[in-house]
């Protein structure tokens, strides 16, 4: 009978412990996988942020490209008026040699 009661509670500290490790193990188990939901996350977030940068740059080379034909096409608007001008001066320069 002595010896019973120190083992009965021994019993209990092991279960209660036993009790407390279960605890500590489920919480760790949360935490992590509470992690891994915020790393997916992150990483669905840089993915979409990477699309949209890509379409930005996208939209971005289409402006370039647009601006370029559109200062192409008023220069050679401009060399096509050059040439024009030319043209009319020599014709004068002719008509009064006459």
């Amino acid at each position: 009978m002595k010896y019973l009661i120190p083992v009965a509670l021994a019993a209990f500290v092991l279960v209660g412990c036993d009790k407390q490790k279960a605890a500590i193990e489920d919480n760790k188990e949360a935490t992590k996988s509470a992690i891994d939901d915020q790393k997916k996350a992150v990483d669905v977030s840089a993915t979409e942020a990477k699309k949209q940068a890509d379409i930005d740059a996208a939209i971005t080379k289409a402006k370039i490209e647009a601006d370029k034909a559109t200062a192409q096409a008023q220069l050679d608007a401009d060399k096509a008026k050059v040439d024009a001008q030319a043209a009319l001066d020599k014709a004068k320069v002719d008509a009064e040699k006459k």
